[in-house]
């Protein structure tokens, strides 16, 4: 039988602190709430009372609840009021010197059988515990921000810790109604040791001006579906800590690369630019603390004239290829108000595409999303055609064939004859370098990237991709273009996996690399990204459903572009794929889905 916690303390009453100690007294359980002085003990219970009444003002915690819950808690200044508590969890800041003088006072205060944890994100449990004189009762129990509302605790045992201090505390979790993941002392544990790599690479992107905030952000939550994008969660964290947190995995994980803070990081948090908490980090905000975000020197103006500036006309657009990528270009052009013309190798494959456009409209009636009258006024809109010779008037021609680099040059050589001047062609492709199609033409300066995301019509985003040779013009176009469509165009350099697939997919690398190691299992990674940082799917899940296949060549190239040790394709995936284990499609990937 697990122990029966009836009494903990919580050292350290920031936002963390005060909502551990919310956490526990919300399911009945008695907390001494210990901070260093009077000022910070009050500052805890107006965080934890402003939690609390929040709470009952949308109807989620009633009064007589709220009440009983403040009761439950006593406030304390000093670690001397903790000598009979069960457990303790530490929520100080991220200092190893710091943490380790807390525990060798919280080991001489408190009663011989108490549980020692610590809610650290990065530093080692073990290095903690060995500051006292039960090393065997500490463990790190890891919550995340805020702990009311996250789901996940990562409970992370040492070397030495007790298998009944383990199970104990799992069982405690189970009581808090949380979703508990069981791990071993390593840098950055499960979710830290994911995110923070691709935080990093994001502020790398910024800080090589390869793309703007508002873009990388957008790129990522309408791209992958993420609750915040990566520079303003860098904000929310906090770059301070977000700079411990990465210099700590940096030298405990091995000094890879990847965790290597960005010199920006250091930089900010240098000048006081710490995120929301001073008021302006990558954004600025309306005060210290605020999450609303105002305009600053850096906001770019998104006005649709000045989204125009520039750009030239369109009107017919010419869409090249028969599978679904085309499929979808094609109904969103087409509901847009523009006159398409649809280029397939063959009228049967015009009649395929036909039917699936067609279909898909059709859906969307059914569905209450589009009324007939604009369904058949879309339709009117097409023209279907197997011949490169109709798009001889056109003003835009979107190419999206097979993702084959000579195939993708031949096609814009043959546009290239055909096309009148000053035709704005560009090509969907997803990997493959945008200058090496542009130059296949002698108007490389028309030539530019527009990556839609499948399903084209549902998929907000639109990566716009400007290679060396493109112009302002076609630019402008592009931008104008993408938002005629309703869609939000972010513009980035021609580099290996744009914004989104060069973000993503070294962290759905990382992720393998963990399952390798056997950290954890496949599932537990997977919780802990979609319970600890809110992903819609975990790294294994959303691998499965790309395709092994897809996702190692992605990975391929990112790793042959930008020579990053760290971007190296990990070995279970290549075996993977050499045994035909490609995910969803084939029946078995990460998982075995042909019992399901």
């Amino acid at each position: 039988m697990a122990r029966e916690f009836t009494s903990v303390g919580v050292v350290g009453l920031g936002t963390m602190g005060a909502g551990i100690v919310e956490v526990f007294a919300r399911n009945g359980i008695d907390v001494v709430a210990v901070e260093i002085s009077a000022a910070a003990v009050e500052r805890g219970r107006a965080t934890l009372t402003g939690s609390t009444d929040r709470a009952v003002a949308k109807g989620k915690l009633a009064e007589a609840d709220r009440d009983a819950l403040l009761a439950r808690v006593d406030w304390q200044v000093g670690l001397d009021a903790l000598h009979s508590v069960d457990l303790v969890i530490e929520a100080v800041p991220e200092h190893l010197d710091l943490k380790q003088r807390i525990f060798a006072e919280l080991d001489r205060v408190c009663k011989p059988e108490a549980i020692l944890a610590t809610n650290t994100s990065s530093l080692s449990v073990t290095e903690i515990s060995v500051a006292t004189t039960r090393p065997n009762q500490v463990i790190g129990i890891h919550f995340f921000n805020p702990a009311p509302v996250m789901k996940l605790v990562e409970v992370v045992r040492t070397v030495v810790t007790s298998a009944d201090v383990v199970a104990d505390v799992e069982a405690l979790c189970e009581r808090l109604g949380k979703v508990d993941v069981t791990i071993s002392d390593r840098a950055g544990f499960i979710a830290n040791a994911l995110l923070f790599g691709y935080l990093n690479h994001a502020v790398s992107m910024f800080e090589s001006r390869y793309a703007t905030r508002e873009d990388i952000d957008a790129a990522m939550k309408l791209g992958c579906g993420l609750p915040m994008g990566p520079l303003a969660l860098m904000d929310l964290i906090g770059l301070d800590t977000a700079y411990e947190i990465l210099d700590t995995m940096y030298r405990r994980g091995g000094r890879d690369r990847r965790h290597a803070p960005v010199p920006l990081i250091k930089q900010m948090v240098t000048a006081g630019l710490l995120g929301r908490k001073s008021g302006r980090g990558f954004y600025t905000y309306e005060r210290p603390g605020s999450p609303v975000v105002v305009p600053d020197e850096h906001t770019p103006v998104t006005t649709g004239a000045a989204l125009a500036d520039g750009a030239r006309a369109i009107a017919k657009v010419g869409i090249v290829g028969s599978g679904t990528m085309a499929t979808g270009i094609i109904e969103v052009f087409a509901k847009a108000g523009y006159e398409v013309i649809s280029v397939t190798r063959g009228a049967e494959k015009s009649a395929k595409v036909c039917e699936a456009v067609k279909t898909s409209l059709n859906k969307g009636v059914v569905r209450g999303k589009l009324s007939e009258e604009d369904r058949d006024a879309a339709l009117g809109r097409v023209t279907w055609s197997a011949t490169l010779d109709h798009l001889a008037d056109v003003d835009l021609v979107v190419e999206a064939v097979v993702e084959e680099l000579s195939v993708k040059k031949a096609l814009f050589a043959s546009l290239d004859e055909i096309c009148k001047p000053g035709v704005v062609l560009a090509t969907t492709t997803s990997s493959l370098p945008v200058i090496d199609v542009a130059m296949a033409t002698q108007r490389p300066a028309d030539v530019i990237g527009l990556h839609f995301f499948n399903p084209a019509p549902i998929m907000p985003l639109v990566e716009i991709v400007q290679t060396i040779r493109t112009s302002p013009e076609t630019s402008a176009t592009a931008r104008a273009v993408c938002a005629a469509l309703g869609k939000t165009g972010v513009v980035c350099g021609d580099r290996s996996g744009f914004i989104v697939n060069a973000l993503l997919f070294p962290y759905l690398n990382d992720a393998v690399k963990m399952l390798e190691a056997s950290y954890s299992t496949a599932d537990d990674i997977d919780y802990a990204m979609k319970l600890g940082c809110g992903y819609p799917m975990g790294p294994f899940e959303l691998l499965d459903v790309v395709g092994l296949d897809v996702s190692l060549a992605i990975q391929r190239e990112l790793y042959l572009e930008l020579r990053e040790p760290g971007f190296a394709p990990a070995p279970l995936l290549e075996h993977l794929v050499t045994a035909g284990y490609l995910g969803r499609k084939s029946g078995r990937g990460f998982r075995d889905h042909t019992k399901r």
